[in-house]
């Protein structure tokens, strides 16, 4: 009995040994028939920092190559659709016109309309979410149709005229003083900074309006620190599942600013209904004078004190200053070095806004519209240096582009730059060359163009590509028509320092620093 015992646990061991292999068996051949995705190639991963330690070789961020460029090198190795891993992150790199296109136009294309948050965006806005990082959705689409049909529109645009005019010769007359230094030689002036000052000025004017509160410096002041802080990317934006990550980074510094913030938009914001109810009593209910006039008119009269709560009314404010700013500024600044380095363009751009405009004291926008010379330039500004290099996005559902795999909740990451320098669609990619918009002039920014998209595309293509533009038009045109430009002694135009940094917006690193001499048209 003892001996048949043996045996017969013996014998269910084995059963059970068997049955547990057949187990295993049909779970390796499920997984085996299980179609894993098929994503795209990309540079080889390290545990935990995945595929960041290419970048940081690179000199990505660190001083040496800014990210779009180190990024771009790694695209040309691994295919227009790269897949990079940065710790918890899993991003997709688009460099060619074709994936572009095929992503945000084909049969997908409304799953990539929704921007990726941080942790530190995600502070600043949690009173309430502006146009630039609102999730795609009725309460977004709500608030680009504000913006588009109220705020940026056409009409509102060509309202500014007088305002853009008027700050266009204040930058003008705030260069005599440098040009003509008591009859002796003109002064070196940091243009960049003047260019910067033009663009505040206007940009304040047309969203807040000419009687901006005692606290204009201040809130100027918070405002740009907004731009700077909705850029950084802490520990947090890499490691978002780690609870340990998020009790080690400080939040004080977007904690502290967002209150400052808010009491500075607060005071605006009561100036204005302050205002609003004075005009109404003196029986004049129009007052609409700017877009904050607009936006709490709009609050008012369709009955949005919901949608359109006062977080929200801060956050738009701050997203359209913010926005104007960087983009005009960048861009002008970037204009006026390219035009520098390149004297042939110069002296062409100048000798048409000159004949054109033969005897005017002052700039006028309306003369502006013949100038297709001055656009060019603009367009191949926009090409060699868009504001932002590289454009985000968010997969909101799980894709097939080109064959390959994309993930719900992958990041695209659309590198304007690379493509506009590629020369697949470019002759000479590198050199500056407006005429290249005077032969091709229906190639444009509008978003339809994929291998030229300064402002972006699709549905989330920039709002006030028209306010950007009109100032960008009057800003140059007037330096060029009052002023002869030099360089200062010892700098040839072909060393002129063109470094990038990189940020919100791809900026000069160097100071833009020219004699102004003024000509007869003063």
């Amino acid at each position: 009995m003892e001996q048949f015992g043996h045996s017969f646990f013996a014998l269910l061991l084995h059963v059970l040994l068997f049955a547990l292999l057949f187990h295993v068996l049909i779970i390796l051949a499920k997984l085996a028939a299980t179609k894993k995705p098929r994503l795209p190639p990309g540079p080889w991963q390290l545990p935990v920092i995945g595929s960041l330690h290419h970048l940081l070789l690179r000199g990505a961020g660190a001083g040496g190559l800014p990210a779009h460029r180190a990024i771009r090198d790694l695209s040309q190795r691994h295919g227009p659709l790269m897949l990079l891993r940065i710790c918890e992150r899993v991003a997709v790199v688009v460099s060619s016109a074709e994936s572009a296109r095929e992503i945000f136009k084909g049969r997908h294309g409304a799953a990539f309309e929704q921007r990726p948050s941080s942790p530190g965006i995600d502070e600043l806005s949690r009173h309430g979410v502006g146009v630039i990082f609102a999730p795609y959705g009725d309460h977004w689409r709500l608030l680009r149709r504000i913006v588009m049909a109220e705020l940026l529109g056409a009409r509102r645009v060509e309202a500014f005229r007088r305002v853009r005019e008027d700050e266009a010769a204040r930058l003008v007359a705030s260069l005599l003083p440098q040009a003509l230094p008591g009859g002796g030689e003109p002064v070196v002036v940091d243009v960049g900074e003047r260019l910067a000052e033009f663009i505040t000025g206007v940009s304040v004017r047309a969203i807040f309006g000419d009687m901006v509160p005692h606290r204009r410096a201040a809130f100027l002041a918070v405002v740009k620190r907004a731009a700077h802080l909705s850029s950084l990317f802490d520990l947090r934006d890499l490691f978002p599942s780690s609870r340990l990550v998020r009790v080690m980074v400080p939040r004080g510094k977007a904690e502290r600013h967002r209150q400052e913030m808010f009491r500075v938009m607060d005071d605006i914001l009561g100036h204005h209904e302050e205002r609003r109810r004075a005009a109404a009593g003196d029986g004049d209910g129009d007052g609409e004078q700017d877009m904050v006039d607009v936006l709490l008119r709009v609050q008012k009269e369709a009955g949005m004190r919901g949608e359109l709560a006062q977080g929200v009314i801060r956050a738009v404010l701050n997203d359209l200053f913010g926005a104007a700013v960087d983009t005009a500024t960048t861009t002008l600044q970037w204009a006026m070095a390219e035009l520098m380095a390149n004297p042939r363009v110069l002296k062409k751009v100048q000798l048409q806004i000159r004949q054109l405009m033969a005897g005017q004291a002052i700039v006028h926008e309306e003369a502006l519209r013949n100038l297709g010379y001055l656009k060019a330039i603009i367009k191949e500004t926009l090409r060699l240096h868009p504001p932002a290099a590289l454009v985000p996005r968010v997969c909101l559902e799980d894709c097939k582009i080109q064959g390959y795999d994309l993930p719900q909740g992958t990041i695209i990451l659309t590198n304007v730059w690379a493509i506009s320098r590629d020369p697949k669609y470019w002759e000479n990619p590198d050199m500056f060359i407006p005429e290249r918009f005077e032969v091709d002039c229906a190639l444009d920014y509008k978003g339809i163009d994929f291998e030229f998209t300064p402002f972006g595309t699709s549905r989330r293509i920039c709002p006030g590509i028209n306010f950007a533009n009109a100032n960008m038009e009057i800003a140059l045109a007037s330096l060029l028509y009052h002023f002869d430009w030099k360089l200062p002694i010892g700098v040839k135009p072909e060393k002129l320092d063109m470094t990038e940094v990189f940020g919100v917006t791809v900026r000069r690193k160097a100071e833009l620093l020219l004699h102004p001499i003024p000509t007869f048209h003063i």
